[in-house]
């Protein structure tokens, strides 16, 4: 114990004084003891000194021999390695957490309760082109100027979040939301929307045409079918009543395939992507599909096949009839009388295997080329239902494509025709093509 340590020193000066005091007189004691005192003195002054020049550079060892203040300087120095180690947790805490606010996909905007920046993290100043450190201080308000986001931010409270134009980026939606927390403080969260926004726009979009389209077919049928019922007996002459079923026999086909094609599309999107894929045998898949043209065109145009024996692809043999079925009909059906459809099966450059489906049909104007895959977009509405497309088509060869690691390439000249290719990956080469085998137009439309 420190005053049990001191207590000794001054038992031992007293003793020593006494001592003094009886061999030399009362003087000699007195000054033994002033003497011990002022020792004992010197040796704390020396220990606080030492204490007094460390605590300049705390991080340095504590000095040692320093007296009654050796206790305290341990004390001092076991509480300043407890203090850095709890800093140097928050501080790792802090890092952990800053980390993680800049990890977020949405951005976070630390506020004063007048709106001043106080932090944001990397996603805030990219969605809402905050910079820091120049912009730290600065009022919000200021610096995202959009009249809507303005609004939202002076209501009194916001109970839902709202959705807002990107001050840094035109094209881009953000959904933002003001919390209060802290002391007189707010967080703002900014999420980009974009993507769904543009979803939600194509499932509208979606839901509108699948009812446009399936609503034309059943406005005819129960048109004919309430006019049956309504007739009376004997009204409506045999030939009349065949014309009527066979009318709507053709709209219950366009429905029926409208379906069909939105089941192959669902089933796309939906299904997953077989990993190890077997030969798809895209010659027999392309037989079958010279046998549909064929029957489609009844002679009205001419068809050349130049394909390669041998040469397949790894894939799903159902979802590459459905891609080649789509291409080489509608090259059918939107090529005039005496026009040439021709289709190609072979090798092409770098070895991908190479689909071309070449029409001498109504062609396509560049403007509308970008949008030919998606979803019921027709360049010629009366044109595409006169001649039974559903609009899906295309899309449902884009998402073919995409599923078998090939790319759609789409070539077109209004009045001049128009090619469509799949090109697909070198690495999707199945079965052994042998050289020399590809065949003329004209001597595979002789084997045929």
């Amino acid at each position: 114990m420190l005053w049990l340590r001191n207590l000794f020193w001054l038992l031992l000066i007293a003793a020593g004084a006494l001592i003094l005091r009886a061999a030399f007189g009362g003087n000699a004691g007195w000054i033994g003891f002033s003497a011990g005192l002022l020792f004992l003195l010197v040796l704390h002054l020396r220990g606080l000194s030492r204490l007094l020049a460390w605590t300049a550079d705390m991080r340095q060892a504590p000095p040692a021999a320093t007296g009654s203040w050796e206790e305290a300087l341990v004390r001092l120095h076991r509480h300043q390695r407890k203090q850095e180690r709890d800093i140097a947790e928050a501080r790792e805490t802090v890092q952990s957490w800053l980390a993680a606010s800049q990890a977020l996909p949405d951005g976070v905007v630390t506020l004063t309760e007048d709106f001043h920046i106080d932090w944001c993290n990397r996603e805030a100043r990219r969605n809402l082109g905050i910079r820091l450190p120049a912009d730290r201080g600065q009022n919000l308000l200021n610096l995202v100027r959009s009249p809507e986001f303005v609004r939202y931010a002076q209501q009194s409270e916001w109970p839902e979040p709202r959705v807002v134009p990107s001050p840094a980026h035109s094209d881009r939606q953000l959904m933002v939301q003001f919390i209060d927390y802290g002391r007189r403080q707010r967080l703002l969260v900014a999420r980009d929307v974009t993507q769904i926004e543009r979803l939600e726009t194509t499932r509208r979009d979606f839901v509108a045409n699948v009812s446009h389209e399936l609503r034309t077919p059943l406005t005819v049928l129960m048109g004919f079918l309430e006019t049956i019922r309504d007739a009376p007996p004997g009204a409506i002459a045999p030939e009349q009543q065949g014309q009527y079923f066979e009318m709507m026999h053709e709209q219950s086909q366009r429905m029926q395939s409208l379906v069909a094609d939105l089941l192959t599309l669902s089933t796309l999107e939906s299904s997953r992507v077989h990993e190890h894929p077997s030969a798809a045998g895209m010659v027999a898949i392309i037989d079958t599909v010279r046998q549909q043209a064929t029957a489609l065109s009844g002679g009205q145009h001419t068809l050349q096949w130049n394909i390669t024996p041998g040469l397949d692809v790894h894939g799903t043999a159902t979802e590459l009839a459905s891609a080649v079925s789509n291409l080489v009909v509608n090259a059918v059906r939107y090529t005039p009388a005496g026009g040439t459809v021709s289709v190609t099966w072979c090798l092409g450059e770098e070895g991908s295997p190479t689909l071309t489906v070449t029409d001498t049909g109504i062609g396509v104007e560049a403007k509308h080329l970008p949008r030919l895959t998606e979803r019921f977009y027709r360049v010629d509405r009366s044109r595409s239902r006169a001649s039974g497309g559903t609009g899906l088509g295309l899309a449902i060869v884009k998402h073919v494509a995409m599923r078998h690691d090939a790319e759609l390439g789409i070539a077109s000249e209004p009045g001049r025709g128009s090619t469509f290719t799949l090109v697909f990956a070198p690495e999707r080469v199945a079965g052994a093509v042998k050289p020399g085998a590809e065949k003329t137009a004209l001597a595979a439309e002789l084997d045929r």
